[in-house]
This record gives C-alpha cells, structure tokens and sequence, in this order.
C-alpha cells in the first residue's frame, strides 16, 4: 500500500491547505526572484507542509528541483556536488541555465530544496554549514531552506534570507482533507471520526493523514470507534514508542505509534536496533534482527532513489515485524539508551563530540564512537561527583552538555553546581599553568618582572595548552596514576581521554 502523504502530496500550491498567507507570500517570494534573489527559509512545526509546499511551488513555476534531504549526507562535498551545481545555474543535464544571473527564461531555473536546515550547524568535522552559508550567498538559483526552529539556525544563514512562518493546520483545515482522501480511497466514513483524527493531531496534517490510513488499513469505512489514536503532543515520545514495540503492543499498535513519532524511520530503526538485546530474549532477538535488517534494505533503496514512499516498508519491518518477533507483552522498566552512531543531525552530540575532539586529538569520528559512550557510562547522573566535575572542566561543558552525557536534568541544582565547580576549575588551572602571565600589578598591567614572554626557556602558554588539549603525557600519567581516573577500566579510550586526566 502506497504511503498516502505521498500519493496526496499537493501538486500545486493551490491545494496547500491551512496556510494561506505564507502559501502567498512564497508564490510571490518566487515571482520575484529576480528583484532580490534570496533565499528563503520555510519554517513551522513538523507536518505542516512545509516541504510539500516546496514541492508544489516547483511544479507551478516548472522548474526543476535539487533536494537535499535529512537522510542525506550532507557534508560540504556533497553541497557543493549537488546543489552547488545548481546554483552555478547549470540544470540536471548538464546544460547552462538560462534563467541565470541575466534573468532570461524561468522555466529552465532549479529550485534548490535543503531540508532541516536548523540541523546542519553542529558539523564540525564535514563543513555542511559553511557551504550551506556559502550556497545561499552565492547561488544563482533559487534556494529554500526547511526548518522546524528558525532560531535554530545561525544569525549569519538567517540574516542572508527571507523567513516565511507556516503555522500549525487548524483541525477545521484538516477534515477536508481526510474527507477527500476518504473519497479518492473508496472509503465511507463517520464525519466525527474525522474530526477526532483531525482534533489528535493538534496541527500536524501529516500524522493526522497516516492516522487515516492506519485506521482503515484493510477496512473500506471508519467510524468513531476505529480512531483509536489519542491526542499527539505533537508527536509520540521516544521512551512510549520504545514501549510499545519492544513490550507492549501488537504488530498493527506498533505500526500506529511508529506514524506518531516524529522521527524519520532510519532514526527510528537506530532507537530499536541499540535496546534490543535489553529487552528480548535470543530467540526473540534472532527474529527481530531478520525485520530489521529488511527495514535496512528499504533505507538502503530510499538513499539510492530518493523515493521516500519506501519509509512505508523500513516502517513496518521496523515497527511492526519487530513487535511480531515479540512471545508475549513484557513487563518492567527499562533504561532505554541513545544509539551510539548517532545522526550527525543531533547539534547537542555534534557540540559534545566537536569539544572531546579537539581536547583529546582525536577524531571526531572516534569521540563519537568511543570517547562519548565511554564517559555517558562513568559519569552516569553525575556520579562519582568528582569525576564528573573532571569531565566538565576537561571539555568545557554546559549544562547542557552535561545533562546529555550523565543523563540528569538539565535544569537541576546539582548539574548546575557541577558546571560552576568545572568552571573554577578550569579558571585555576589555566592561571596554574599560565606561569604568571595573567599577573597584575598595582596599576593593573601584567606584572613585567615576572612576565614570562621575555624568558627565553618556556613559553607561559605551554602549559596551559599542552594540558587544556590534553597532550602533556607527562602530567597525564602522574595524575591517572595517583587517583585512578585513567586505570585499566578505561582501556580503548585512555589514550584519546589525556585532557581528562589534568583535570583530575
């Protein structure tokens, strides 16, 4: 069966439901392109239509379309492979545009997709978000940039663009289409029904369409009492969706919670694969391994078609085989984990892996892969105190940052402590190992007798470098050895963990 938001996407802005101001304001943003040849970013809630839009657009104007999805590998290669060519006005087959800088014919133009945009900053390592700046400065083709938080993107990519806020779709603009779907599908149906999806979704015109087509899968009518789904705080949680497929519920709920989160089916997949084997016995597991490994060889075809009508299949070999796999609802409560090999859209992980990274000399491929987890477990909700306080001073982390690696509240009293006892930390090992060169006199300059830039031997800063980067071996030892932070248990991550250990 196909994917209905696929097979009912809008073909022609006119048929945007729910956004009339901000459809107008995009068809005239591209009528007058040529005036001020910026780009735009849509921005809204997740389900809005928002990419759809997009797509519509295209058709209107016929011009042809270059898509840079989340699913994508978005580094600056890519960009510049992909959009980059558009934007140097050159079309799909090669040719030059003319609808270029002269202005000349609009139906030869590329409209330029790069959806999530409020994802893409965080990349230390690829260079997505300066291509994606440099694109939209430089582009001769029109550019529209999809984003769930506006200020989620930098000051620099928002102060070069237009912004066009679409809104979350009213229930009363949702029923129609839910009615005309019915309609095209041959389905009868109950107008409280409707309403009732239409109510659950709270705005988002996507879910409520994959609540329909769950509700009347192998049905040819609805009624009030096939809506079983209840109200989406905008999409399910993670931890709920976990649940429901690895404990609670059957092949066919499973499937209506995947369509109630709002992560894509490869995130989704991650979520499952890495809690697993905390849930299900081997038997159990055998078989939910055969599910998800169809589901990768659906991933496998969106990435190589960009044909996202396959998400349907990684879905329901995700979701529902793996709940299929399952002998029996289980009970108790489970510690569910982040997968490890995260999306490189996560901006938070991005940050904390960037910051071990270039404390440590690693890769940032080798902060993700076996610095972060290593430290997620030793410092798991901030104990041992102390070595969490290490932490945070080794890699200079917020609160923030802190929260996601022990897993405590961001906002709590003792996250907050450890941060401001990391901070003086930092603060007297930096003039610790600044060798006087922070010193004042009475007159408030740096005191000269002791100055260490006019000392022939040592440089002030390379103390405080060596061990801020975590490269002085030397100390690195002597600290690990007295109390035990870089023992044996650390193992695989000792060496790229040398920063921690002057903290310590």
């Amino acid at each position: 069966m196909a994917d209905w938001t696929e097979k009912y996407r809008p073909s022609t802005l006119s048929e945007v439901r729910g956004n009339d101001k901000a459809r107008d304001a995009f068809a005239e943003w591209a009528r007058s392109w040529d005036d001020h040849r910026e780009a735009v970013v849509l921005h809204g809630s997740p389900g809005v239509g928002k990419t759809s839009a997009a797509h519509a657009l295209a058709n209107d104007m016929d011009w042809e379309t270059v898509e840079l999805n989340a699913s994508d590998q978005r580094t600056a290669d890519v960009i510049e492979r992909f959009a980059g060519r558009a934007a140097r006005n050159a079309t799909l087959g090669g040719s030059a545009a003319g609808g270029g800088a002269s202005g000349g014919d609009t139906a030869s133009r590329q409209l330029v997709i790069v959806d999530e945009a409020d994802n893409i900053h965080g990349n230390y390592d690829r260079g997505g978000a300066s291509a994606i700046t440099k694109l939209v400065k430089e582009s001769g083709q029109p550019i529209v940039l999809i984003a769930n938080d506006y200020y989620d993107m930098s000051r620099g990519l928002r102060n070069a663009t237009q912004e066009i806020e679409f809104r979350d779709v009213s229930a009363r603009s949702i029923v129609p289409v839910l009615r005309d779907v019915c309609r095209k599908e041959g389905i009868e149906f109950e107008s409280d029904a409707l309403q009732r999806i239409a109510e659950g979704n709270r705005g988002d015109l996507r879910g409520a369409v994959n609540d329909l087509q769950a509700a009347t899968q192998g049905r040819d009518s609805i009624t009030v009492e096939d809506v079983v789904t209840g109200d989406r705080d905008k999409a399910l949680g993670l931890f709920p969706f976990l649940d429901a497929v690895l404990k609670e519920e059957s092949a066919e709920e499973a499937l209506r919670s995947a369509y109630a989160v709002d992560e894509t089916p490869d995130d989704l997949m991650r979520w499952i694969e890495n809690n697993l084997l905390d849930v299900y016995e081997p038997a159990e597991a055998v078989r939910a391994y055969d599910f998800l490994a169809n589901a990768d060889v659906w991933l496998g075809r969106v990435r190589a078609t960009q044909n996202y009508s396959y998400w349907r299949y990684a879905t329901d070999n995700a979701a529902a085989g793996v709940a299929a796999a399952r002998d029996g609802e289980k009970g108790g409560w489970t510690r569910y984990g982040r997968p490890q090999f995260w999306s490189s859209s996560d901006a938070t992980a991005d940050e904390i892996v960037g910051k071990i990274a270039a404390a440590s000399g690693c890769s940032v491929a080798t902060a993700r892969r076996e610095v972060l987890p290593f430290l997620e477990s030793v410092t798991h909700h901030c104990k041992p105190r102390e070595l969490t306080v290490a932490m945070a001073a080794a890699y200079d982390l917020d609160e923030e940052g802190v929260a996601f690696v022990t897993g405590s509240g961001e906002s709590t009293n003792k996250v907050a402590s450890i941060v401001e006892d990391a901070q003086a930390r930092r603060e007297e090992l930096i003039e610790e190992h600044a060798d006087g060169a922070f010193a004042l006199d009475a007159a408030g300059r740096a005191d000269d007798g002791e100055d260490a830039a006019s000392d022939g031997d040592d440089s002030p800063l390379d103390g405080a470098e060596t061990n801020a980067a975590g490269t002085d071996r030397d100390d690195s030892v002597d600290e690990g050895s007295s109390d035990g932070a870089g023992d044996g248990d650390a193992d695989g991550a000792g060496d790229d963990q040398a920063g921690l250990n002057d903290f310590m």
